[in-house]
């Protein structure tokens, strides 16, 4: 039996998530009890380079935190001063890049769609869509105190210290319940696992919603709108089947996403990864 506190385990969004994992230390792991309402999981990476490497990802519909530390030559002592700096990632409305080197350390949280509002509820979560903001303009610390936030999370080798860590930062923050993220959540949750879901007229309608109701909602919890969602969910199938299948039926696999025709699907992809589907499969 599975077990539903745990992160979940597929690497959906990861480009080429091989190739990352053979140059990174990449774990997933649970919030507190408190806290898994709110976060699909913690996620941590180490690595210590040679040479760069760019690593790519095609977000989901997640809002990230992140406390990062970077030192330029893999050679120094594990205390040397490097960069330590904690931020908000909204939403990434295209293929995300990073380049790695030297040696660094990212610990982040990716909270579940709609889930992230009631730790910032003074703005819309689609205030933050598109951007990466330093955590003290979003959140009510200051700079010294975000400091030493960051230092308590990145600090440890421990990733279990740092998980404690992470915990003890949201926790601190207190977000009050709120009805209308769990809503939010519970509606993105219906779309990325339905693929029958396809029109946003349609799910409202479902819902009891109008569109623009609806709409509205998303601007609020989720940072973008449900149209968005719904072909975002649909890259990361197309993606995952890419990945893990040989030879692929563009055509078909089209048809089950709700695409008009492969053309379409195909355009979406390249727009969105950078390559068409099939010479990703290639790669």
């Amino acid at each position: 039996m599975s077990d539903a506190s745990a992160p979940r385990r597929d690497t959906r969004g990861i480009v080429d998530a091989a190739g990352l994992f053979a140059k990174v230390r990449f774990r997933r792991h649970a919030p507190a009890e408190a806290l898994r309402g709110h976060l699909e999981h913690y996620w941590l990476i180490d690595w210590d380079l040679p040479e760069p490497y760019a690593s790519h990802v095609v977000p989901h519909p997640s809002v990230n935190v992140v406390v990062q530390s970077y030192a330029p030559h893999a050679q120094e002592p594990s205390d040397s001063a490097g960069r330590r700096f904690g931020e908000v990632a909204g939403i990434g409305l295209g293929l995300f890049s990073k380049k790695l080197e030297g040696r660094g350390r990212v610990c982040g949280m990716q909270f579940r769609p709609g889930a992230f509002r009631p730790f910032a509820p003074d703005r819309p979560v689609s205030a933050w869509t598109g951007r990466r903001a330093p955590l003290h303009e979003v959140f009510p610390r200051t700079p010294e105190e975000v400091s030493d936030a960051a230092a308590a999370v990145l600090g440890p080798d421990d990733e279990h210290a740092r998980v404690a860590a992470l915990d003890a930062f949201l926790l601190s923050l207190g977000p009050a319940p709120d009805p209308q993220a769990d809503l939010a959540t519970a509606l993105v949750e219906r779309i990325r696992g339905d693929r029958s879901i396809r029109r946003v007229a349609a799910f409202a309608r479902a819902e009891g919603m109008s569109v623009r109701a609806l709409q509205r909602l998303f601007s609020a919890y989720v940072g973008v709108g449900p149209k968005w969602v719904i072909l975002r969910y649909r890259i990361h199938e197309a993606l995952d089947r890419a990945e893990s299948e040989e030879d692929v039926d563009w055509a078909e696999l089209a048809a089950t996403l709700g695409y008009a025709d492969q053309a379409h699907l195909v355009r979406d992809f390249t727009a969105t990864v950078g390559v068409p589907p099939t010479a990703y499969g290639s790669h």
